[in-house]
């Protein structure tokens, strides 16, 4: 432990001379592959705001919206590997767009690095405020009396809420479509509209309109759950168990980047993501702040890839 506490020390002393000289031609950037406000742009700004101390240089958050985080991720394995480029992303480009993509054009294990885990999100079944459906119980009586209401909405196609959508109509024997949308916002406007009988999304996007009483969560994924909403039960205590699993947002870098100077960019990060003052404004938006190591982060990856290989592949779903 203190040899490799040594290694991360005489690492950030090197990181700082660098950038020290050549701060304002080299800034540390971090890639984000979606427009500014989302969950990955706030977590990318809060946590810009706490390395520029810590590391002594610029830090700047690089908006590259498109594709679903895909094109982020390009421009992070053509980056050059000495730490100055990260990326900040959902579950979704490193986990299922490697299971819905035929023709990717990155590899996240061969051309990424891992980092550090940022914070994990729980999926949720909304409905509007003028849905019947109080419970899950009332939302599962209520689309097999009303079929034109057997219709869910998602962020995006692809993604963890497209296939819990899957799942959900499998666990509940009810016949279930998805419409896709672009992006959060514009899901959670026709939910409170009631355009769309229901939606399943990221929690952080519909949390405030759940409080506000515009719009209704019935269920989440969690193993218990979220401290953001105590009063909404989890599908596992609804007698779904196999609905249980968490997103996640994570940092990742460029490969080929030097081990010591990964470890020393991990510790910068899960210190930011863990001050106070971050960690509460991630918890008010139904995030759950986590930090972790290179080997941490890498482990979940492979598990939550082979959590959804199957459930990708009993789809038949495919992005291109």
């Amino acid at each position: 432990m203190k040899i490799h506490s040594l290694r991360i020390s005489l690492a950030a002393m090197g990181m700082a001379l660098a950038v020290s000289a050549g701060a304002q031609d080299q800034p540390v950037r971090i890639l984000v592959g979606f427009s500014p406000g989302g969950t990955s742009d706030v977590i990318a700004r809060l946590v810009s705001e706490r390395l520029r101390s810590s590391l002594g240089s610029p830090v700047i958050v690089e908006n590259k919206p498109g594709a679903d985080g895909i094109l982020a991720a390009e421009a992070l394995k053509n980056a050059t590997p000495d730490g100055r480029t990260l990326m900040i992303s959902p579950i979704t480009v490193t986990v299922f767009a490697p299971l819905t993509h035929t023709k990717l054009r990155y590899d996240p294990v061969k051309d990424f690095l891992p980092v550090s885990l940022a914070a994990n999100f729980q999926l949720v079944l909304a409905v509007g405020a003028s849905s019947p459906a109080r419970t899950l119980r009332d939302y599962v009586a209520w689309v097999r009396a009303d079929p034109t209401k057997a219709i869910y909405g998602t962020p995006t196609i692809g993604g963890p809420p497209h296939f819990f959508g899957l799942m959900l109509a499998r666990a509940t024997g009810v016949d279930l479509s998805y419409v896709p949308y672009k992006g959060g916002a514009p899901l959670v406007t026709d939910l409170i509209g009631s355009q769309v009988p229901a939606a399943i999304t990221v929690l952080s996007e519909v949390i405030k309109h759940h409080e506000a009483g515009k719009a209704r969560i019935l269920g989440s994924s969690g193993a218990q759950r979220s401290p953001a909403t105590p009063d909404v039960p989890t599908f596992k205590e609804l007698g779904l168990a196999e609905m249980e699993g968490m997103g996640w947002q994570a940092f990742h870098t460029t490969a080929r980047t030097p081990r010591p100077t990964v470890d020393l960019l991990s510790v910068k990060i899960a210190a930011a993501i863990k001050a106070p003052e971050v960690s509460e404004r991630l918890l008010v938006m139904g995030l759950e702040p986590v930090g972790s190591t290179p080997d941490e982060l890498a482990r979940r990856v492979a598990a939550d890839t082979a959590k959804w290989a199957p459930v990708v592949k009993a789809s038949g779903f495919r992005a291109d």
